[in-house]
């Protein structure tokens, strides 16, 4: 095999992967498409233009050529804070290929949190939209090494994508279209993704040169079936794993279309793009699908181009996937994936699904529910779920104690509870974190969050768990109503008997506090610690 090639055998099941040993990634995402014949055709359209895959290949060299000008050496990380755009991709494809690490981040985090992942990172580079420097400037500041502390890790270098002085792009304008791959091999370190901060601090997770094959080969064609013909539109931005795999990886594999835009994804803003230009496969988070809904509600919208819908993030209620299918005669797939196994690894299928569930495992991947003591529980009871599979990440960055608890030899501790139903699907109960303990049972935050989003009152709705006046622990629902619905006692008691009548009786909410809006980390995961800290 060729350096920097990948095989992969679709006569067996699930499909083999075989790497060169000498393997760098950007070389089959980016350069096997000119081999192939697609230099002409679309990769990437926002609302303002297009770049070919001709265009992006050479612009990618020009950037990495641009680290290279900097002294950025091989195996420094390049922190990104950068908007959903094609530069994000010249930018991180130019990193691998010139065999610096990237490290995309969240864009809508504080100075104090960039602070932070600049220092935990040890990052040389940082590269960021114009939009973001009235946050990043500041952590910037705060991070330069105190003129007292000589032994400090010098400062990163700055750097606007555009719009600053020498920013990326004027650079690129001068740097050469030709760059060698940096050598490396399939196990490498490639890239990094912090976590998204449900439970707490972000920790960096760094994952391998061959992570983003394996997800592609198993979700993206595996079982969404992609093809050269999709153009994939991502609500979900490229920062975090799930958005990485929608809105770039997948679609540069199969030699596809990535439909971009930086526009916050309302449902508005969404169907408008849907609309316009016509993708095949969508990719959203609970939160937002529950939003489109009550847009639907009021307009019709064309959605006859889509293919397939996809969900991940927090479990899709069976009645958003009910709604959603009633109005666009669409099937939402909704799945479960982490950052430390970079996408989805559970899901439904357009062949096989269940409203309700998380669906069955990606071919490639195994799962086992354990107890605490890390025994297999029966078949239908609670545990913590464990995954293995070949796109798990190395370990956490500087965190060893982290790394212990999750990263368990072949398997990865996802943090989350399920159950397996005897039909084989997998159901979510909630974080490991999130569980209540309620008269000695056990009772699953999302199970009781879905039979309130049934009401017709109710938006979004969050259980977490609360003492009551002799410290016992019971559930508590924070409720966001519809638009046009009156909180009052009335309805929260009415909310209470809803729930009371279509579960075992322990699990109804003692208290209901309606909120105009659920706490939630840029992911759409909703943050119940926050909540239980009052």
């Amino acid at each position: 095999m060729q350096s920097n090639t990948v095989s992969v055998d679709h006569t067996r099941s699930p499909p083999s992967i075989q790497y060169a040993p000498s393997f760098n990634v950007a070389v089959p995402f980016i350069d096997r498409h000119l081999d192939e014949g697609r230099a002409d055709e679309i990769a990437i359209r926002t609302v303002t233009g297009q770049v070919t895959y001709a265009q992006l290949a050479a612009r990618v060299n020009r950037c990495g050529n641009v680290l290279h000008s900097m002294g950025i050496a091989a195996g420094e990380r390049m922190l990104m804070i950068v908007k959903d755009c094609p530069e994000f991709f010249y930018l991180f494809w130019g990193a691998i290929k010139a065999g610096v690490v990237p490290v995309p981040v969240n864009t809508l985090l504080g100075a104090a949190d960039y602070q932070y992942m600049i220092a935990d990172s040890g990052c040389a580079l940082v590269v960021y939209s114009a939009e973001y420097a009235h946050m990043v400037e500041p952590a910037l500041a705060a991070a330069r090494p105190k003129p007292t502390s000589p032994t400090s890790l010098a400062s990163p270098i700055a750097l606007q994508v555009e719009g600053g002085d020498a920013d990326v792009l004027s650079r690129m304008q001068s740097a050469s279209v030709d760059l060698e791959p940096a050598l490396a091999a399939p196990d490498d370190d490639c890239f990094w993704l912090y976590s998204s901060g449900s439970t707490g601090r972000p920790k960096g997770a760094v994952h391998r040169q061959r992570d983003m094959v394996v997800t592609c080969v198993r979700y993206a064609v595996g079982v969404l079936g992609m093809t050269a013909a999709d153009v994939c539109f991502s609500a979900a931005k490229l920062f975090f794993a799930y958005g990485l795999g929608n809105g770039m990886t997948f679609p540069l594999w199969v030699g596809g279309t990535a439909l971009l835009t930086d526009q916050r994804p309302t449902p508005d803003v969404t169907f408008d793009l849907i609309e316009r230009f016509r993708p095949t496969l969508y990719f959203g988070v609970p939160t937002l699908y529950a939003a489109q809904l009550l847009a639907l509600e009021k307009k019709q919208r064309d959605c006859s181009s889509l293919r397939a819908c996809v969900s991940a993030g927090e479990a899709l209620p069976a009645e958003v996937f009910r709604r959603w299918q009633e109005h666009t005669g669409l099937t939402i797939l909704d799945g479960i994936g982490s950052t430390e196994l970079l996408h989805i690894f559970i899901s439904n299928r357009l062949d096989d699904y269940k409203p309700g569930t998380s669906g069955r495992l990606v071919p490639g991947y195994d799962a086992k529910i354990v107890d605490d003591r890390g025994s297999p529980v029966p078949q239908t009871d609670i545990g913590r779920l464990l995954i293995k599979g070949q796109s798990g990440a190395a370990c956490y960055w500087n965190n060893p104690d982290k790394t212990a608890e999750t990263m368990l030899g072949e398997w990865i501790n996802t943090g989350d509870t399920y159950s397996q139903a005897e039909d084989g699907y997998f159901i979510y109960c909630g974080r490991a974190d999130d569980m209540l303990k309620v008269s000695g049972q056990w009772v699953s935050p999302a199970e009781v969050e879905g039979i309130l989003f049934q009401h017709p009152a109710v938006l979004e709705a969050a259980i977490v768990g609360w003492e009551d006046d002799n410290k016992l622990v019971k559930p508590k629902a924070f409720v966001v109503l519809k638009e046009g619905q009156v909180a009052s006692d009335a309805l929260a008691t009415e909310l209470r008997i809803f729930v009371k009548e279509r579960t075992l009786p322990h699990k109804y909410p003692r208290w209901v506090e309606f909120v105009p809006d659920l706490p939630k980390t840029a992911t759409g995961k909703i943050q119940r610690y926050r909540l239980r800290a009052g």
